[in-house]
């Protein structure tokens, strides 16, 4: 079988933002096999392409997209079992930790929080991405 003009899985759900990297790059925002979901790292865009300078607003506007992700494909945040935040500056850290905290306080899923050197576009301090089991 040819990988580059394969289809998915007849099982498999995808979940797209909207963004346009998606179709250049060729990925989904989130997808879901089975009870497992997996959401691609996520940055901190609005719609009209804006990032908000403040590392607390952007954590929160990373979430938001990747928990909207998850939502389309039937999960909520009690669902997610592995978060990871990359940073690229530790002056961020208490931003992304304390929102992180806001949403997964009660959840408490397994946890990776990384300084990278870069990200994709300058304007990023943070990304995340989400892995969730959904059962029921």
């Amino acid at each position: 079988m040819d990988p580059m003009t394969s289809t998915p899985p007849p099982t498999r759900q995808l979940a797209s933002s909207g963004s346009p990297f998606e179709a250049t790059i060729g990925f989904s925002r989130a997808v879901r096999d089975g009870e497992v979901v997996a959401v691609s790292g996520t940055a901190p865009v609005w719609p009209d392409g804006h990032v908000d300078p403040d590392p607390v607003v952007q954590t929160r506007r990373c979430w938001e997209i990747a928990l909207a992700a998850l939502e389309q494909l039937g999960g909520t945040p009690a669902d997610v079992v592995r978060t990871r935040t990359y940073l690229v500056t530790t002056d961020a850290a208490d931003a992304a930790s304390q929102v992180h905290g806001e949403i997964f306080g009660a959840v408490r899923p397994a946890s990776t929080m990384v300084v990278v050197a870069a990200l994709l576009d300058p304007r990023w301090l943070v990304e995340v991405e989400l892995d969730a089991v959904l059962r029921g």
